[in-house]
């Protein structure tokens, strides 16, 4: 293994760069996404010339070459976080780098055990981000194929903003890569905090404030008790045809207004329902929130200059609805019944004074940092009108409309790609992905599961 540091390959000048409003809701977690590329040896026709003998080393090179040019534009990947005098994280963009890890694995492709990738993923194809903001990772396997995992820190790039570089990335790794001086003369990521700045005065609508809570009023953490249960995480594979299935079940009964539900309203719903069932107390509440991505509502009606700006906007411009409901009333209600629930939480984020309201939230309690309220605990989460609280929560965060086949680093078999999200203690992510968008021909997804009662949450 060999460790270094990829820095820009044009340094600016350091300088310090605020977090958004939206940016300090995030809790200090890290995102992993690993993409598999098989048998690059053979495969490989790109990156590096046709006359030159395919090794590691050729592969190597030229992945970190890219990341050098990658950095140019996205520079924040290359600082580190740190408190400013009154006690809030700012991003300090001073050339740092990036941690590149190169590995070498004794395994094959087709013999890791994605299943379970607490065993064979994390901490070994996905780095752990030691230092920073970003740590990337390639770890050639033993058949001839790559991995490529990148761990970011949440509180500075949504899965957009994440997604953004990796693309930039794989195009400067690619033949047909623009120059750096062209790309300055391209669209670049926007990095404008005023883009989200609070109102004055400013409104929260109370939805908001049942959503968010601030850390100043959360209690101080209980002790974790000997015997506590721990998550585990779990990888499934699920069809297309399945999903259809499930949309269609999702929208058998009645069509509200006209409209069907989505085939992520309709996922949620089902996952949310066994989710439910496996309760074994079913007065329980049990929670699920979708994360929401905001920058089509912000775009104030059709400015056209501010729509192109949050298109490229880096950084986190996410909300998280949730709902909950008793874990009885979610298994014995129709399963049209509860896809409907799903949509009405989800509706109300998806407005412009949604997430207008969500900064006003921020900056009225600053310089105190807010959490989703579905992260904080049973007893501060809330959400349903059950007897009991303390029931499964999750989250869910789609990647399906992501182009996941423009990570595209000059292989031409990408075997599969998936993001895995360090969560809080007792709310695990669940990630669909797809290579297709909506028309899927598969879904992948990540999964927390109780040890002691195999429960999903």
């Amino acid at each position: 293994m060999k460790e270094e540091v990829v820095a820009p390959a044009l340094p600016m000048q350091s300088h310090w760069l605020p977090l958004s409003n939206l940016d300090l809701l995030l809790p200090s977690v890290d995102v992993g996404v690993f993409f598999c590329y098989a048998n690059v040896f053979t495969t490989i026709t790109t990156i590096v010339t046709t006359t030159t003998i395919v090794t590691t080393t050729n592969i190597v090179v030229a992945l970190k070459k890219a990341l050098t040019q990658a950095l140019v534009s996205f520079y924040p990947l290359a600082g580190e976080l740190a408190a400013n005098s009154a006690g809030e994280l700012e991003l300090l963009c001073n050339n740092r780098g990036v941690d590149f890890v190169e590995a070498v694995a004794d395994v094959e492709l087709r013999c890791l055990n994605l299943y379970n990738p607490d065993e064979s993923i994390e901490g070994k194809l996905v780095p752990t981000k030691k230092h920073g903001v970003l740590a990337v990772q390639a770890t050639f396997l033993k058949c001839g194929s790559l991995v490529v995992g990148c761990s970011f820190d949440h509180r500075i790039a949504d899965a957009y903003s994440a997604n953004m570089f990796l693309v930039s990335w794989a195009e400067m790794a690619r033949p047909t890569k623009p120059t750096i001086s062209s790309l300055l003369c391209q669209a670049q990521p926007c990095f404008h905090r005023s883009l989200l700045n609070p109102r004055r005065p400013g409104y929260i609508h109370p939805s908001v404030q049942n959503m968010y809570v601030p850390y100043s009023n959360l209690p101080l953490p209980k002790k974790p008790e000997p015997k506590s249960d721990s998550l585990i995480s779990r990888i499934y594979y699920v069809k297309a045809h399945d999903l259809n299935h499930i949309e269609s079940l999702a929208n058998s009964n009645f069509i509200i207004n006209g409209m069907r539900r989505t085939k992520l309203e309709s996922f949620c719903a089902f996952l949310w329902k066994i989710i439910a069932s496996s309760a074994k107390d079913k007065r329980v509440i049990a929670k699920m929130g979708i994360v929401v991505d905001g920058r089509k509502r912000l775009i104030n009606g059709n400015n056209k200059e501010r729509a192109l700006l949050m298109s490229s906007y880096f950084g986190n411009v996410i909300s998280l609805p949730f709902g909950g409901k008793p874990a009885k009333e979610l298994t014995e209600k129709p399963f049209s019944w509860v896809a409907s629930e799903v949509h009405a939480f989800l509706e109300a984020a998806l407005t412009e004074e949604h997430f207008l309201g969500l900064i006003d939230w921020v900056e009225a309690h600053r310089p105190s940092a807010g959490l989703a309220r579905i992260y904080c605990g049973d007893d501060n989460a809330g959400g349903g009108d059950g007897e009991n609280d303390d029931g499964p929560s999750f989250v869910v965060s789609s990647g399906q409309r992501f182009p996941m086949d423009k990570v595209d680093f000059g292989f031409k078999t990408k075997a599969m790609e998936l993001h895995i999200e360090e969560s809080e203690p007792k709310v695990k992510t669940v990630a669909p992905f797809s290579k297709q968008g909506l028309c899927n021909p598969l879904a992948t997804l990540a999964l927390a599961i109780r040890r002691d009662s195999g429960t999903i949450t």
